[in-house]
């Protein structure tokens, strides 16, 4: 009988699905969708469109898995590649 009672009193270890986003979380996922479609735009690997565009794998990683949100400089910079990935790169590359 205390089996029983334990075990419904214990907290369950799954998150509640239905719980709302905090900012970061919304924040991390709305960035992690931004960087996946401007990389789909370019039809780019994470490697050839972290050269491209100038940033760091490891940084493009990190918001593709939304492990970290881009800031408001590189949430721009994603929204103007999704727009207008070839003027970007191109813009970018003739600079050189």
């Amino acid at each position: 009988m205390n089996v029983k009672q334990d075990a419904t009193s214990t907290p369950s270890a799954e998150p509640d699905v239905d719980a709302p986003l905090s900012d970061d979380e919304f924040e991390r996922g709305y960035g992690a969708t931004l960087a996946r479609r401007a990389r789909a735009a370019t039809g780019l690997s994470e490697e050839d469109f972290a050269a491209c565009f100038g940033i760091p794998i490891e940084t493009l990683h990190a918001w593709e898995h939304g492990k970290e949100a881009p800031g408001d400089p590189a949430t721009s910079y994603l929204r103007v590649i999704v727009q207008m990935p070839e003027a970007v790169a191109r813009a970018l590359h003739d600079a050189a």
